[in-house]
Parts: C-alpha cells; sequence; structure tokens
C-alpha cells in the first residue's frame, strides 16, 4: 500500500515544485505555510484560531485585537509562529536534544506555566503522561529513549530514507514518547515537517478537519502498525498536492475569462 502511495507521492512532488513552489517567491511560500500550518496544528488541540485568524494575527502582531479570543490561544499562536520560524531558521541542523528543548522553549514559552503550573517551557515532564484515553509509560523511561530516536532519525535522514516515510515514523514514536508536559502534538507536526524542509519537500499540514483519522493512525502505530500512519501522511500530503494545483489552475481560468 505505501509503496503505490509513495510513488503517486513523488509523481505529485515534481509537478507541485514546478508549478506551485517555485512560481512564489520563497518567502511568500513559507509564510503562506506557517499560516495554514499554525491554524490547523493548534486547532487540533483546540484552538478557535481560524485561518483568518491565524492570518490576521500573523500580519498585525499583537497590533489586531482578536474577537472573542482568549489571550493562551493568542499567545499559543504568536509562540507557534516563533517556533516555525526558529525552525526554518536551523532546518539543516541535526536532531539533538539541545535543538528539540530549545525548540520546545520557543513553542511553549508564554503559555506552559499557565496551563500546567510548575512546567517550564524547555524541560521534560516531571511526571507521568496521560492524552485522551491513552496512558502513556513510565516519563522517566521514556525520556531516556529520545536521544535514541533523535540519533535513531538522523541515521535514516542521512541514509537517504524517503523523508515521509522518516517524518512519519518519528512522528510516531515522538507521541508516544511524550516527553513533555505539553506541546507534545506541535513539537512532532514541527519536527516531521524539519525533516521534509531539509529534503527539500512541502509543509505536511495535518488539517483540524482530520483529527479523527490522525488519532486514529496515531493510535495504530502503538499497536506497532507503523503502516497506517505512515500511509495517512503520504495521503495527507497527495490530498494537499492535488487540490493546490487544481485551485492554481482553476483560477488561472477564471482570471483569462475575465478578458474574453
Amino acid at each position: 500500500m505505501c509503496e503505490d502511495l509513495e510513488k503517486t507521492y513523488n509523481e505529485l512532488l515534481a509537478e507541485y515544485q514546478k508549478t506551485v513552489m517555485k512560481k512564489m517567491a520563497a518567502e511568500d511560500y513559507l509564510q503562506y505555510n506557517e499560516i495554514l500550518f499554525s491554524a490547523h496544528s493548534l486547532g487540533i488541540e483546540g484552538s478557535s484560531y481560524t485561518i483568518n485568524d491565524t492570518k490576521a494575527l500573523k500580519e498585525l502582531g499583537l497590533g489586531v485585537v482578536p474577537q472573542n479570543k482568549p489571550l493562551v490561544e493568542t499567545m499559543e499562536m504568536l509562540d507557534h509562529f516563533h517556533a516555525y520560524e526558529q525552525m526554518l531558521a536551523a532546518v539543516q541542523s541535526p536532531l539533538t536534544e539541545d535543538y528539540v528543548l530549545s525548540l520546545h522553549a520557543t513553542l511553549t514559552h508564554h503559555t506552559i506555566s499557565y496551563r500546567h503550573p510548575g512546567a517550564s517551557p524547555g524541560e521534560y515532564t516531571t511526571m507521568d503522561m496521560g492524552a485522551g484515553d491513552t496512558l502513556f509509560g513510565d516519563h522517566e523511561q521514556l525520556i531516556k529513549r529520545v536521544p535514541d530516536l533523535l540519533a535513531h532519525t538522523e541515521r535514516a535522514i542521512q541514509r537517504g530514507l524517503p523523508p515521509m516515510f522518516t517524518a512519519a515514523v518519528f512522528h510516531g514514536h515522538f507521541i508516544y514518547l511524550h516527553p513533555f508536559r505539553d506541546g507534545n502534538g506541535r513539537m512532532a507536526r514541527l519536527l516531521s515537517n524539519k525533516i521534509l524542509l531539509q529534503a527539500g519537500h512541502p509543509i505536511l499540514i495535518i488539517t483540524r478537519e482530520s483529527k479523527e483519522e490522525y488519532v486514529r493512525a496515531l493510535k495504530l502505530f502503538h499497536k506497532d502498525s507503523a503502516e497506517y500512519l505512515v500511509a495517512f501522511f503520504y495521503e495527507s500530503a497527495i490530498k494537499r498536492m492535488r487540490e493546490e494545483m487544481e485551485e492554481k489552475k482553476r483560477n488561472t481560468i477564471k482570471g483569462l475569462s475575465f478578458l474574453l
């Protein structure tokens, strides 16, 4: 199943890079992705920020007054912008504990002590964790595995394994190590995209609408079935590339029709 998806993805990737990525200024393309990625990544965690809300906040910062938005959501979004930009600035850097802890410190800078009194940005959890109906393992034992995961992932990158496969497998393992008191999902999505961007691939956006399928794929991963999460990553990327290329074609035709 994944072999066919990988083939389809690679075929679409070449066309997408040519017709979408390389047609936009690099800075504009990255900011376009930053808004979409941030809105959906935080939306998965329950944020009420829409894409339009996120765009306004990105463009105006604290100069905009979000309507009916909790301050903590606004600060989480601003922190996510900063973490995304930090990830881009060091996208070619190796995955190390220092890198991960620094990124987490930025991601949760203004909010972790509010959501979890006693927790600090850039520090591992000091207690066992649970999320939804999942109870994670002993936090001390799991945190000890983080360096192994990072080193194993670096080796996979250096060996030239398919970036989407590497990103998906890393993602699944990171979620179940769950090393932080807060921000594990956001961190996993940021770091998975670092792997993709490092290889010149587009950002993977897991939409809030696909949350149920995403969670299901993660649960199946936990049951030693990585195939479902890998397939979910490929399918999400394929869907996005197809939709955006079709949108460009549709809007090109629509724009030309005004001249007829």
